[in-house]
């Protein structure tokens, strides 16, 4: 890969991560409830479904999805179906406020690392997008591998220092809120709403 591609291909990963979307919700919220360092769990699970979805487009599968109405509609539903359970399962979670949370009560980082991977693995427009996307940094005429090993490692280390460093992080300014049973409660019906309503744009917009 060129180096002018590769800057391309740094210019349009920083874009897209920039992008306000489940991610950026999940990890906001894992950096509000757990914590920003332990919000980077969350934040291995969406890049570990990001590989997956590299890996369905390079095997030639997102071609089929992508095509496939049937396939793409179940995935889709499916999708939605898992970030309006995450935003009933917030808007309904009990609030204590952070000031009498014990390190105990926080989430598993096993929890956090499964959520973020459904949450990003269960978004078919990802697959139809890395479909598009994909061909425009990988060339015919040269070794494939080293090619997809460079695409998905900017990718993926350009999306953890957006969501860790800034969506992570403008969360933490959020702190104040969760300090208070009413303030958490608040926030929690926030992000619990925009989960929902991600999930909608993803059933009624094609």
């Amino acid at each position: 890969m060129t180096l002018s591609l590769w800057l391309s291909l740094l210019g349009a990963s920083t874009l897209i991560s920039f992008t306000p979307g489940a991610g950026a919700i999940n990890t906001m919220t894992n950096s509000m409830n757990s914590g920003f360092r332990r919000s980077l769990w969350g934040i291995m699970g969406q890049q570990s479904a990001l590989l997956v979805h590299v890996v369905i487009v390079a095997a030639g599968v997102g071609l089929l999805v992508s095509r496939s109405e049937l396939a793409f509609t179940v995935i889709r539903y499916a999708g939605a179906g898992y970030l309006i359970y995450l935003g009933i399962r917030l808007i309904l979670a009990k609030a204590t406020g952070s000031q009498a949370l014990d390190t105990s009560d926080r989430e598993p980082a096993f929890s956090m690392f499964r959520r973020g991977f459904w949450v990003n693995l269960l978004n078919p427009k990802a697959i139809v997008f890395f479909l598009a996307f994909t061909p425009q940094f990988i060339r015919l005429d040269a070794p494939p591998v080293p090619q997809y090993l460079i695409f998905i490692g900017t990718i993926v280390a350009v999306d953890i220092m957006v969501m860790w460093f800034f969506f992570a992080a403008t969360a933490k300014s959020f702190s104040r809120f969760t300090a208070t049973e009413r303030g958490q409660r608040i926030l929690n019906l926030s992000f619990g709403t925009l989960f929902i309503f991600v999930a909608a744009l993803l059933v009624f917009i094609h």
